[in-house]
């Protein structure tokens, strides 16, 4: 008995250390499948630019009778004139020199511009392919100088956190040579800003939501066809994606909560002293592949 005795502190000792093994076991494994679980830390990624062409609409909101669209569409005879070939390798190499020109710039003149182009260029836009016609585009105009100052003072406030902290080393490294930072002085400068909203859902008539099909793809189109409008009207600007803005611009300018900022497009002439990177684009050997 005294030999069991004598044993019994070593026994105790044992099944603590087994116990304690296995508790922190248990317990790397639980971080394991937590850390896994967990998505990565982005503090650069704004929500309103995440893509929304998977937004969910709530189960009960859904109505699968209906989404508002006429289901008897006529369909009217289509025709166009058609060119000849030497007449669209003209066309089609007048058009890629005029786009070739154009270039993203960020010293604006406050110089006047015809409102009628702008209504003209929204238009244009307008004309997009969208997901079932949904049309899931609002183009904001801004030509108040109180609101634009008011965007300008929202996004550099933004803009400076995102340099020195959300965007990382690389980020601002690779911007440097842009010679971009946080000072958005084209916002108060430039004639009209306009803030492109995606619209995540509609509403139908009976006030359930109503979805909009690859939205986010949709209005990105749309903005590509209203950059070729600029540049075709001889105007300029600059792609801006404030990140982290988008909530305060869309209180500020009243917009409702199915809309998100997509893009800002500061809208005018380029000062006569005006300058942009002398960057080249690349060639077509590098962005096209025929099979």
């Amino acid at each position: 008995m005294a030999f069991f005795s004598s044993l019994t502190p070593v026994f105790i000792a044992i099944i603590c250390v087994l116990i304690g093994v296995i508790l922190k076991k248990t317990n790397r494994e639980k971080e394991n499948c937590e850390t896994k679980s967990k998505p990565l830390s982005r503090p650069w990624v704004d929500e309103d630019l995440k893509d929304g062409t998977d937004h969910h609409l709530e189960e009960e909101e859904i109505d699968e009778e209906w989404q508002g669209l006429d289901e008897n569409v006529a369909h009217v005879p289509f025709s166009v004139e058609r060119y000849s070939e030497p007449e669209m390798i003209k066309r089609s190499q007048t058009f890629y020199e005029l786009l070739n020109k154009r270039r993203s710039v960020r010293f604006l003149s406050d110089e006047p511009v015809p409102r009628e182009v702008i209504d003209n260029v929204i238009r244009t836009a307008g004309t997009s392919p969208s997901g079932a016609h949904t049309e899931p585009w609002t183009f904001v105009v801004v030509q108040d100088p109180y609101l634009k100052h008011k965007i300008r003072e929202i996004v550099e406030e933004e803009e400076e956190i995102n340099y020195k902290k959300r965007m990382g080393d690389r980020w601002v490294n690779d911007l440097k040579r842009l010679r971009t930072n946080w000072i958005k002085e084209y916002l108060d400068t430039a004639p009209y800003l306009i803030l492109i909203f995606k619209q995540v859902y509609g509403r139908l008539p009976n006030g359930k939501k109503k979805t909009h099909y690859y939205n986010e793809i949709s209005v990105s189109i749309a903005c590509g066809i209203l950059l070729a409008a600029l540049q075709n009207a001889g105007l300029y600007t600059v792609t801006s994606t404030p990140l982290n803005c988008g909530p305060q611009l869309r209180a500020l300018l009243r917009r409702p909560a199915n809309e998100k900022l997509l893009l800002l497009l500061p809208v005018g002439y380029p000062k006569k002293d005006a300058t942009v990177p002398a960057l080249t684009r690349k060639p077509l050997e590098d962005i096209m592949v025929v099979m």
